[in-house]
């Protein structure tokens, strides 16, 4: 029977003359453009140092993994992003800036239905790092701007905004020492806040932490070549500055004062997440904020760079990366030693964190609100 009489022979013929070429678009046609695609990309990662490349964590003896859950929200859809919260426990306010350029003030009560949000002024940028200055004025961080002083009468000046004829593309967190020496970092001096994901996934220190004297009004730099220069904050003693570098999982520590000035050393380091802000309580705690908790997939990332390109290539021509989860706040006390870990599989980005009486108060670049967290009614509970 030859294919004219038979018409499912002739369809069966032209099937298996054709999936060499459906096999092509399928298949070899995407793995082609994506090829292409990587070998174009611009974008060159670099390995890190093997000393940061490990999957050890630090142990903590008391956690508390469902804080999400349990915790109030304060401010909501008045707060776009609240990203750094500093208390002023004079006048019982948090001061926050918001991805909207606005730096508000938020009344701390007891129910969180009673807290007042004000909106003071809008720097026109991004306000990012907060900090209380000596008298009465706030000295903001804001990226697009610069290092902001923001007075009680709401006059907005521009402190600095470059070092060593280099300008701040992140400047990120900032605090004053009690004879008003500002400190303060800049992230990235390559990456704008936009590119932020670029910086981190880059493995490049392209960070800084700086200090700025309002008496002869010079920006010097402390310590170069740092991994994201995130949190700052200035040791209750006055004797050291702890800044906090976000890929590398470590919190070290500038001495200010004595034999020991201007040398660099280990505060904390193999953290359970990504550190961004760092806030001292009054009380013998500091207050870690991890952004994101760190997973199999960040560590492959980081110990390979290719992976690190293939994610920057998914981000450009797909969006957003969901990789953000485990997020929350740490607590150690004086020397660097974890005391409590507060975290959340639902929590992402979280980049600040305050204990304030009974409750613990945190900051995001997310959320729409401040995260309140009853610590007294919901304890940590012990590591088993």
């Amino acid at each position: 029977m030859d294919e004219a009489k038979n018409p499912n022979s002739a369809s069966l013929t032209e099937r298996k003359s054709s999936w060499p070429f459906t096999f092509l678009v399928i298949v070899l046609v995407p793995v082609v453009a994506a090829t292409m695609l990587y070998q174009l990309d611009s974008f060159d990662p670099a390995p890190l140092p093997p000393d940061v490349l490990t999957r050890q964590f630090i142990t903590v003896p008391t956690r508390n993994d469902h804080m999400l859950r349990e915790s109030e929200f304060v401010g909501v859809g008045n707060l776009i992003g609240p990203e750094d919260v500093t208390y002023d426990a004079k006048s019982g306010v948090i001061y926050t800036g918001c991805a909207d350029g606005w730096i508000s003030r938020v009344t701390v009560n007891d129910s969180v239905s009673d807290s007042v949000v004000e909106k003071l002024l809008n720097t026109g940028g991004r306000p990012l790092g907060i900090a209380l200055g000596l008298n009465n004025e706030l000295l903001v961080a804001d990226p697009e701007k610069g290092l902001l002083n923001v007075t009680a009468d709401g006059v907005v000046e521009l402190l600095t905004y470059e070092a060593d004829g280099q300008k701040f593309k992140t400047i990120n967190a900032v605090d004053v020492a009690y004879n008003g020496m500002i400190y303060f970092t800049d992230a990235s001096y390559k990456y704008s806040l936009s590119k932020t994901t670029w910086d981190l996934l880059e493995g490049k220190p392209h960070g800084r932490l700086m200090s700025y004297d309002p008496a002869t009004k010079t920006t010097k730099v402390l310590v170069r070549d740092l991994y994201f220069a995130n949190g700052v904050v200035v040791s209750p003693d006055q004797n050291y500055v702890i800044f906090c570098e976000t890929p590398v999982r470590r919190c070290r520590k500038y001495h200010i004062k004595g034999k020991q000035k201007g040398r660099v050393e280990k505060f904390i380091d193999n953290l359970p997440g990504m550190p961004d802000n760092i806030r001292y309580d009054g009380e013998g705690q500091y207050w870690i904020a991890l952004a994101k908790g760190y997973t199999l997939q960040w560590d492959l990332a980081y110990r390979y760079p290719f992976i690190r390109k293939v994610l920057i290539i998914m981000k450009k021509y797909i969006g957003q990366l969901y990789l953000d989860k485990n997020a929350g706040v740490l607590a150690v006390d004086l020397a660097g030693e974890p005391l409590a870990h507060y975290y959340d599989p639902g929590l992402a980005l979280v980049s600040s964190g305050i204990k304030i009486g009974n409750h613990l108060y945190c900051g995001s670049v997310s959320y729409p609100y401040i995260i309140r967290l009853n610590l007294k009614q919901y304890p940590v509970q012990a590591n088993t």
